[in-house]
């Protein structure tokens, strides 16, 4: 096209009009009143002399004669404001009329602190308020919002909002946000895509529990919430992703303790082409980058890995606290035959050495006893051996054993003089997951569970399937789609039991932080794995049909793992309870007390659903 001089003309006129708009538009925003200029948490000296404008809640108040002072906070941090009555008594009575959690505008000058607080990043300087707008009022706080509050956790958790103003509570989110940055970092960098996947998937057996939704266009039908997307990231590697996570909310029908909530996140992680050792090498490499960006702490050997077998054998659990020692001495051999009836009658008698308990008194192996017995351990008593500081020997069962039979338990047990030796009898599996408790009791009452000492871990060879005597039939110990050990594949028609799974747990100081296998990637396999479960064809087709199928195209062989974020997270905040780590958790019974939920619906609603109306009202 060609322009006539004209038209240049025009346009040029319009170029300048156009930057001239653009100039004053600048201008304006520049010139423009604004909220702050600084939040609560970055003036110094640095900043003495200038003037600021300051946003936030009041914290507190104190008023001390001619002046008031007012603690500001906001998200970043807290900074005094000094009121002056001789300079400006109007301002300073307005500012005695705060009231806590007020939402202030404060004009002024920064000027150093006489009486500094050194404790605060703004403890050296103040402002000197010259001007002081109110944004907006509050009520009086339910409960203080102080480190140390006076609400309790109900009531905390029915106004969360406000606890969240609390630091302690502010900070977990902080680190929250601060995990999930440094997980994608390290993620993308070793080049894995992040997928979502649906929320609304179909529901499948085994597990826990499924939350249920209801269709409205396809009455009758439910969708399900992902307990895991475990076949949906395995479809991903059928369609040749390679690598995949995600940081993706996960749901669970179950009951609740401090490690769960019916909601909660989980880094789901799949990759192809590989072997058990690739995956655990890759992600031990994603757990040491958290430790070290997180806590500043360098792991620079392997993690232990420990199969499931010995774990059971000597901590009695698979996920041992190994901050600690106390392993299991199996004392069976030992000690039957010498008419102690407690003995001889239990098919496994095992114990552990405590360690120095020299000063430990009778009341106190009295209280141990009382532990082993409450019901969720269920054990009958406590044998104990005391071996004195001089050398000497005291047990509770010296009528059935003489001091040398007693010197060779010392001796098994690898005991010193003031250690002291617990012992207890009965049915194996039973036995070994009281002294387990018991072990962890003994650790905590010592002192030897530090919340900043870190213990990884990986638990493999996991038993692929375990026996419900019930129903007769066998479970699948992880999930139906865990690959069994190689090695192993040829007793699943005919010893199913003996057969090992090829997963693994990455254990953290007694906490599962995450676990894992290799996929079943062959059809054949999957089908025969779904017939020791109990599924007839039929079966297996209605459900996981969508998979199977997916495998007739060229699945390759994968494998990956998930870890419970909220729990990585507990862990670097140094918390056994996951709830102050997330925003808006539920409590104990899976209800968020701050929304009132779970709530009824209108009729109306369950009738679109095609719902039966009428349902029980909630006491």
């Amino acid at each position: 096209m060609i322009l006539s001089s004209k038209s240049i003309k025009i346009i040029g006129n319009f170029d300048s009009l156009l930057k001239l708009i653009i100039f004053l538009l600048l201008l304006k925003l520049k010139t423009k009143a604004m909220y702050r200029t600084n939040t609560c948490g970055e003036l110094n000296m640095n900043n003495e002399g200038q003037d600021v404008i300051l946003c936030g809640w009041i914290q507190k108040s104190r008023d001390l004669g001619g002046m008031t002072f007012v603690d500001l906070r906001d998200r970043y941090g807290i900074t005094q404001l000094l009121f002056n009555m001789d300079t400006n008594k109007e301002l300073c009575e307005k500012a005695r009329k705060l009231g806590r959690e007020f939402v202030v505008q404060a004009k002024g000058k920064v000027r150093e602190r006489s009486n500094k607080n050194l404790k605060m990043v703004t403890g050296e300087i103040e402002i000197e308020v010259a001007e002081l707008n109110i944004l907006n009022r509050s009520e009086i706080p339910p409960f203080t919002i102080e480190e140390e509050t006076d609400g309790g956790e109900e009531l905390r958790m029915k106004y969360r909002y406000l606890d969240l103003r609390r630091n302690t509570v502010k900070n977990n989110i902080l680190l929250r946000h601060r995990v999930s940055q440094e997980v994608r970092k390290y993620m993308d960098s070793i080049g894995f895509i992040e997928v979502e996947t649906p929320v609304l998937i179909k529901s499948t057996p085994e597990g826990a529990r499924d939350f249920v939704v209801p269709s409205r266009m396809q009455p009758g039908t439910f969708y399900a919430l992902p307990q895991s997307p475990q076949t949906l990231k395995q479809l991903l590697m059928v369609a040749g992703f390679d690598k995949y996570f995600q940081i993706v909310k996960c749901f669970r029908d179950e009951d609740l303790r401090a490690d769960r909530q019916p909601e909660f996140s989980q880094i789901d992680c799949e990759m192809s082409f590989v072997e058990r050792n690739d995956i655990l090498e890759t992600f031990e490499g994603l757990a040491k980058y958290l430790f070290r960006q997180v806590r500043g702490i360098e792991f620079n050997e392997p993690f232990l890995r420990l199969p499931y077998s010995e774990a059971m054998e000597f901590y009695g659990s698979d996920k041992p606290d190994l901050r600690f020692g106390m392993k299991f001495v199996d004392l069976t051999g030992l000690v039957k035959g010498h008419n102690f009836a407690v003995f001889d009658s239990s098919e496994y008698i095992g114990g552990i050495c405590a360690g120095n308990c020299s000063e430990y008194t009778r009341k106190q192996l009295d209280e141990l006893t009382e532990f082993v017995k409450r019901p969720q351990i269920g054990a009958k008593g406590l044998i104990y051996l005391r071996y004195n500081a001089d050398g000497t020997l005291k047990s509770s069962v010296d009528k059935f054993y003489s001091i040398e039979d007693l010197k060779k338990w010392a001796e098994i047990m690898k005991a010193k003089p003031g250690d002291l030796i617990l012992v207890m009898a009965g049915d194996k599996k039973k036995t070994l997951t009281a002294l387990s408790e018991l072990r962890l009791e003994m650790g905590t009452r010592l002192g030897l569970r530090k919340k900043d000492i870190f213990m990884p871990l990986w638990v493999v060879d996991f038993p692929l399937l375990e026996w419900d005597e019930e129903s007769k039939r066998f479970y699948a110990m992880h999930h139906p789609f865990t690959s069994p050990v190689p090695d192993d594949l040829h007793l699943m028609e005919t010893d199913p039991g003996k057969v090992r799974a090829d997963a693994y747990d990455l254990v953290i100081n007694g906490v599962e932080i995450g676990g894992g296998s290799i996929r079943i990637h062959d059809a054949s396999v999957q089908k025969l794995m779904f017939k020791v479960l109990g599924f007839s064809e039929e079966e297996a087709t209605e459900q996981f049909g969508f998979l199977l199928n997916a495998f007739k195209y060229g699945a390759p062989p994968h494998g990956g793992v998930a870890f419970g974020f909220d729990r990585w997270v507990a862990m670097f905040g140094g918390q056994d309870s996951i709830r102050d780590f997330i925003a808006f958790p539920k409590n104990n019974s899976g209800r968020d007390v701050m929304l009132d939920t779970p709530s009824q619906i209108s009729k109306k609603q369950l009738d679109e659903l095609h719902l039966i109306s009428g349902t029980k009202k909630r006491e």
